[in-house]
C-alpha cells in the first residue's frame, strides 16, 4: 500500500499533538526521505497495528546515550528533538513481521512524555518550531558544493559505500544533504546535530565538516565508523 507527497500535505497541516515514538540509535527521518524499517518486536507490531488504524504518524527519536536503545525492556532518556513519519508503505511477512516505509513530514520537539498506557511509549510533540519542514527545501544559496562533493567522494570511497557518483554530482543540494544525513555512518551525536540544524545551509555545512573531519581522522589512524552495524532496519 502507497501513498504520496501529495496526499500527505493534507495530513501535515494536521499534524497530532500525541505520537508513538521509535527510539532507535543512529537513526534519524528527516522531512520528504524515506525510511524503510523491518519491524518483529511485539511492542513494535502494536505500534504500527496502532498507527495503521488512525493517522500512520510515527517518530523516529535517537536515545541519549550512544547504543542504549529501547530493545531490552527499558526507558531510556531521549534526545528532546526527532523526526516524524507517515507510514507510505505496509507488508506483513509470512513470519509476522511488518516491513514498512516511513515517509518523512517534519521534525518535532517533545513537550514531554506520556504514561505508559501501551508497551511503546508515547509523546506529546510539538510541531511549531519546525514549521518551515511542511515546504521542503531543494536549494540553499551560499552551500560549497565543490567543496562537499570533493571531500564526498573520498569518503564514500574510503567508507567502501557504494555509490553512483554520476547521479550524487547533478543531484539537487536538499535531496542530497538529507539521503547523505541518513545514510552515512555519523555517529548519534553527529546525526542529532544534522538532525537538528536551523534550516539546510546549516545542515550542508555541518555535513561538510562532519565529512572532511572523518577524512582527517582516518589518515590519521582514527576510528572508522564504517564498522557500525546498520541495524535499523531489522526492529
Amino acid at each position: 500500500m502507497t501513498d504520496d507527497r501529495q496526499e500527505d500535505e493534507g495530513v501535515v497541516d494536521a499534524l497530532p499533538a500525541r505520537i508513538p515514538i521509535f527510539p532507535l540509535s543512529g537513526v534519524l527521518l528527516l522531512p520528504d526521505a524515506k525510511l524503510p524499517l523491518n519491524i518483529f518486536e511485539p511492542r513494535y507490531l502494536d505500534m504500527v497495528r496502532d498507527a495503521m488504524a488512525g493517522d500512520r504518524i510515527i517518530g523516529m527519536i535517537q536515545p541519549l546515550k550512544s547504543g542504549d536503545g529501547d530493545d531490552g525492556g527499558g526507558r531510556p532518556a531521549l534526545y528532546d528533538i526527532g523526526g516524524a513519519g507517515r507510514i507510505t508503505a505496509f507488508e506483513e511477512t509470512e513470519d509476522k513481521r511488518f516491513q514498512i516505509t516511513l515517509t518523512g513530514l517534519s521534525r518535532f520537539a517533545v513537550i514531554e512524555e506520556l504514561p505508559a498506557t501501551t508497551r511503546y511509549r508515547q509523546v506529546v510533540a510539538d510541531w511549531d518550531r519546525f514549521a518551515a519542514d511542511r515546504w521542503a527545501e531543494d536549494e540553499a544559496p551560499g552551500v560549497d558544493r565543490n567543496r562537499l562533493l570533493t571531500a564526498l567522494r573520498a569518503y564514500l570511497e574510503l567508507a567502501k559505500i557504494p555509490a553512483k557518483w554520476e547521479a550524487i554530482a547533478s543531484a539537487e543540494i536538499g535531496p542530497l544533504i538529507t539521503s547523505l544525513a541518513m545514510i552515512c555512518p555519523f555517529d548519534p551525536a553527529e546525526k542529532q546535530a544534522l538532525l537538528e540544524a536551523r534550516d539546510l545551509f546549516e545542515r550542508a555545512r555541518i555535513m561538510t565538516a562532519l565529512v572532511e573531519m572523518s577524512l582527517l581522522q582516518r589518515a590519521s589512524g582514527g576510528s572508522n565508523h564504517d564498522d557500525d552495524d546498520d541495524d535499523h532496519r531489522i526492529h
